[in-house]
Parts: C-alpha cells; structure tokens; sequence
C-alpha cells in the first residue's frame, strides 16, 4: 500500500522515470498566445534551472547502466525544429542537461529546400554534440499509425531508420509515435508492436501524462508528460511531481 502511496504521490523511488515532452521552443516576444507547442525560451530556462536542481536528465540509452539513479528525468522534444537548434542546444550546454530529439525524417527532408524553414537540416542535426543530444526515431513522413495500415507503418518506420544510417547520424532506436497514437485493437496492436520488435525497437513513447517506470512494464506504451506552452512555473513543477495536473 505504502509503495502504490509513494507512486501516487510522485514521491522519488529509483523506478521512477520522468520522460517531458516539449516541440518548440522561442523567445516569448515571437510565440502566438494559441501555440501550446512552444515554450517560451524564459520559461524553459525556469524549467532547466529546477530541473538542474533537482533531477537527474539521462538519454534512454543511459537507463540500463543508471536504473538505480534516483530522480531520473529525461527530456525529450518532437520533430526537430530549426529553433531547437537556436534556442534549446544552449541552454543544454548552458545547465549541462541531457535531451533526446525525435527525427521525423522526411519531414527533415522536405525542410531543407523551404526558404524560411522550419526544421533543422541533416548536417545539423549530425553536429550535435553527442554529450548534450541524444537522435531517436519519430516516423519518416510523421503520418498517424493508427490511421494507416500495417504495411504502411513498416515501411515507414524502417524508412526512418534507414535515412538516419544513409545520413551517417548516430541514434538510438527508440520511437515516439506521431500524435502519440498507435494501433490498439486486440490483434492488431499486437502484430504491430510484434513489427516494432522485428526492427529492433527498444521502446516507445506515447502521451499519457504520467510518471512511467524503469525497467519498463509496457515497453511500446511508455507515456510521457506534456509540457504546454503557457504552463505556470507552478503547473510545471505540479506535473513534475504527479505526472499531470489533476489527481
């Protein structure tokens, strides 16, 4: 009773595992009030001071040698955007943290040749400093793999992984699910994830607002916390603590 208190209270065990999930980040003066998927570059660096503070940031591929590391966190941010490259790599360096970005390919691809684009470019991305920025999977067209068929989502996955090792970018085989969806009907949830493991999948992330643990129950469910812009230091901090805002 006492353990499932402690969980549910978001109190620190060498189990738990807070996985943040953030998309842009800009200075406050260029962020529209509707754009809950941009952080305003004051508030993160709010965020990255607590969390410099109070928790340890890793890379997915640090859990195994760290599983008892106490107060794990581990930030990860969606799609590769150009202004991550601007805004969210100082930083990084800046508090010495940890972060993990999720390459949706083709959507890198098609970036490159846009005048004013909007993602980061393949060279890039390979510049990033390895001690600061962990590379893993986020699809190669950022299509929903509930909405297309099996065949489909395979394709499509290997895709991502093949254009990252023609590209010569280091990554770790973890995959975030465009949209946070995935198929979850019975036989087709299994032979999907069974697809997963085929192509060496170590683990994937959703949503679900919670706070997940370590070695993973459900590896290809593994939910992560939503860090909106507009978020208060205090919901912030409440998410941290929880995993969501509301018990």
């Amino acid at each position: 009773m006492l353990r499932f208190v402690k969980r549910t209270l978001g109190f620190s065990e060498t189990e738990s595992v807070r996985i943040l999930m953030y998309h842009k980040v800009l200075p406050e003066k260029k962020i529209s009030r509707k754009d809950l998927l941009t952080v305003s570059l004051e508030d993160m660096e709010q965020q990255f001071k607590y969390i410099k503070n109070n928790y340890n940031t890793l890379f997915f591929n640090d859990l195994q040698t760290n599983s008892q590391l106490k107060r794990k966190l581990i930030l990860t941010f969606d799609d590769g955007y150009l202004n991550n490259f601007q805004y969210l790599i100082p930083l990084l360096e800046k508090y010495r943290l940890k972060a993990t970005i999720f390459i949706p390919t083709e959507l890198i691809q098609k970036g490159e040749t846009e005048e004013n684009r909007q993602m980061m470019t393949f060279d890039e991305i390979k510049s990033l400093n390895p001690e600061f920025v962990e590379i893993a999977l986020h699809s190669h067209s950022h299509k929903n793999y509930s909405q297309i068929s099996l065949q489909e989502a395979e394709e499509d996955l290997y895709r991502n992984i093949s254009t990252l090792e023609e590209k010569a970018i280091p990554f770790t085989k973890v995959l975030a699910y465009p949209y946070g969806k995935f198929p979850k009907k019975g036989e087709q949830k299994k032979e999907f994830f069974s697809i997963l493991e085929k192509a060496g999948i170590t683990s994937a992330v959703r949503i679900g607002n919670n706070i997940a643990y370590y070695p993973w129950k459900n590896k290809f469910e593994i939910k992560r916390i939503d860090i909106k812009g507009g978020d208060s230091f205090d919901v912030f901090k409440w998410k941290l603590r929880l995993g969501k805002i509301k018990l």
